[in-house]
């Protein structure tokens, strides 16, 4: 699945393209708000002040607020078994 991750000022911005599913990005962000995921530390996590998901199939965006590094989320979307399965 094609993504692309940018730091922004407050956070970090993860744009996903080609034929993903808006309902596919809102489960992986329910399963990190509930702890039902371990593709991020509880360090991460805790970073974490905000996460929203912009947009509609095919052109999905989400946004992570605080103070959160892109070479964390890189690692943490390697690790997601919702977007690599």
């Amino acid at each position: 699945m094609k993504r692309v991750i940018k730091s922004m000022e407050n956070g970090v911005r993860i744009s996903f393209g080609e034929e993903v599913k808006k309902e596919k990005i809102v489960m992986m962000v329910q399963n990190c708000a509930t702890g039902r995921c371990e593709c991020m530390s509880d360090e991460t996590k805790k970073k974490i002040e905000t996460m929203e998901v912009k947009g509609e199939d095919g052109e999905v965006e989400l946004e992570l607020t605080g103070e959160i590094a892109k070479e964390e989320i890189e690692e943490a979307m390697k690790r997601s078994k919702v977007l690599n399965d």
